[in-house]
């Protein structure tokens, strides 16, 4: 070396030189038996994390399918409770039509029959009998 400082050629050799080092030290580091069974250890959590969020997610999606099934039961008796109101209804409604009928029946019968009565007195006087 000389006063003035290395020269190009010693730059370039102590640059490898470092470089060369660093390489080794990073190889090193990664054979460590402890740093690979820090990774296993990693893996073997992220494995275990992922499996929980995928059966989490099927807990999910299976309950959403009975909440779904459920919902359609709910409807299809609302739809059977709301039929059977309106047979019950238009039942009803038929009964009231009938005794309707049947009343007005009693009442034209009853007319007739004062209405004959009336009649057979107006020809019990005209004869006279």
């Amino acid at each position: 070396m000389t006063y003035q400082g290395p020269d190009l050629r010693e730059r370039q050799t102590n640059a490898a030189a470092a470089k060369k080092a660093m390489l080794e030290k990073f190889r090193a580091a990664s054979e460590d038996p402890a740093l690979e069974q820090q990774r296993a250890t990693r893996t073997a959590v992220h494995q275990a994390r992922v499996t929980r969020v995928a059966e989490r997610d099927a807990a999910k999606k299976l309950r959403a399918a009975e909440l779904a099934e459920q919902a359609a039961r709910a409807t299809e008796l609302a739809a059977q409770a709301k039929l059977a109101a309106e047979k019950a209804e238009a039942l009803l409604a038929a009964e009231k039509i009938e005794a309707a009928a049947a009343l007005e029946a009693e009442q034209k019968a009853a007319r007739d029959a004062r209405y004959a009565a009336r009649k057979a007195a107006k020809k019990e006087r005209r004869r006279g009998y």
